[in-house]
């Protein structure tokens, strides 16, 4: 059976919407805070040299960067289909080069030439080192585009905080490039106590940041949805996170080569102005915006909770108990429960408590863009417990341009 045939019979089953397996990525930075619902067994299942588990990524057609050791698919999303009581899988990449606008929306194909995002949860135990996803003008020297990233805190996932639940976003507006030039010709001498020159801010679950590309950040451990562009673009500026020392290879990683060693460049990667931003928080805080007024949504709450950015959007949608509510998108989006069971179309649906490594779920999805212009119902099938669905959408989403019409976000 050819690619196209498989995508499209995928696409068939599920009158538009597709399954997805679960996608687990490891990162060697990072100590899993263990809120994925994965087998507590599972978590350093790839083993000790890639690192704990600490991220299951959504709708991607983005290959993982983890390194000489990354695995073939890594990072990629597997549609699953099923066929004569058995399954077939087919990458999420390869039905959208086969199904193009069929699946994706006409707007996206023809602008993109595919998927341009991909959302995760990303889930840490501590902070994180101080890093930098590159703006476009220098992605583009190492063959990559720059990564934009925004961050909700879904409270389903968060039963606990970790063990530094505040985040570090840019600099001090005092700070100067000197002093952020010095600290970098220090890394390898300690701890370049680059941080000192930064603001933390305290994370709160329901909540998020727009994290836009050239600026410096070291997220919390609260466990974070992050919608993001396509791209795994990155340097870390901090020498010492935590007790962990970090290699210097990660300072100049994503660097041109003829650009390595030169500490000026790692200035101009900056986005100055954006880091010493005095409003920073009135700039990049989201706080959920229902969609529209509450007295109108019966039987449901949704509310944009990603909505800075032009290059993806999110939503948060809780179905109440008992509850069948018909709701249609302006273009194609990708979801996952958090929260619940019922239906989502013809789809029976669940949020796991406990998943194995490998183990086929029930809680993710892609809905093509006819089928959520054409509307889908959800169906809460617990008489005392919400459906809560995390749903995230590429760029230019054409309700979200209406939604922010004099809200000056973007």
């Amino acid at each position: 059976m050819s690619t196209e045939s498989t995508a499209s019979r995928a696409l068939d089953q599920g009158d538009g919407i597709v399954r997805f397996a679960p996608n687990w990525v490891p990162r060697f930075l990072s100590v899993p805070g263990k809120r994925l619902r994965l087998h507590p067994d599972d978590y350093y299942t790839l083993g000790a040299q890639r690192g704990g588990i600490s991220e299951r990524w959504f709708a991607s057609t983005m290959k993982a960067d983890n390194g000489p050791l990354t695995a073939p698919n890594e990072g990629l999303s597997e549609i699953v289909m099923e066929d004569g009581g058995s399954e077939k899988r087919i990458l999420f990449r390869d039905a959208v080069s086969a199904l193009k606008q069929e699946l994706i929306g006409e707007t996206l194909w023809q602008e993109h030439g595919g998927w341009p995002m991909y959302s995760k949860l990303f889930d840490t135990r501590g902070a994180i080192p101080f890093h930098i996803h590159h703006r476009d003008c220098h992605a583009k020297l190492v063959d990559q585009i720059g990564k934009h990233e925004s961050y909700y805190y879904p409270p389903q996932l968060n039963n606990h905080s970790g063990d530094f639940p505040y985040a570090f976003f840019g600099f001090d507006p005092g700070t100067t490039k000197a002093q952020v030039r010095d600290a970098l010709v220090n890394f390898s001498k300690g701890d370049n106590k680059i941080l000192n020159l930064s603001r933390a801010y305290k994370l709160e679950p329901g909540t998020g940041w727009d994290v836009p590309t050239g600026i410096l950040h070291a997220p919390g451990s609260l466990c974070t949805y992050e919608p993001q562009r396509n791209s795994d673009v990155r340097a870390v500026y901090q020498s010492l996170a935590g007790t962990r020392v970090i290699s210097e290879e990660m300072l100049w990683r994503d660097s041109p080569p003829e650009k390595r060693g030169d500490y000026d460049y790692l200035i101009e990667v900056l986005d100055w102005e954006a880091n010493i931003d005095s409003q920073f928080f009135a700039h990049h805080f989201m706080p959920p915006l229902p969609v529209r007024p509450l007295e109108e949504m019966i039987g449901f709450v949704e509310r944009w909770i990603c909505y800075r950015s032009p290059h993806y959007s999110a939503k948060e949608l809780t179905i109440n108990p008992g509850q069948v509510v018909p709701l249609s998108d302006a273009g194609a989006y990708g979801f996952i429960v958090v929260q619940g069971h019922g239906k989502i179309g013809k789809w029976k649906v669940e949020s796991p408590g406990m998943i194995r490594y490998g183990q086929l779920t029930c809680d993710e999805f892609f809905v093509s863009a006819k089928a959520a212009r054409d509307g889908v119902v959800f169906v809460n099938e617990s008489s005392c417990e919400p459906l809560v669905i995390l749903k995230h959408f590429g760029p230019a989403n054409p309700e979200l341009k209406t939604f922010l019409i004099g809200k000056n976000f973007l």
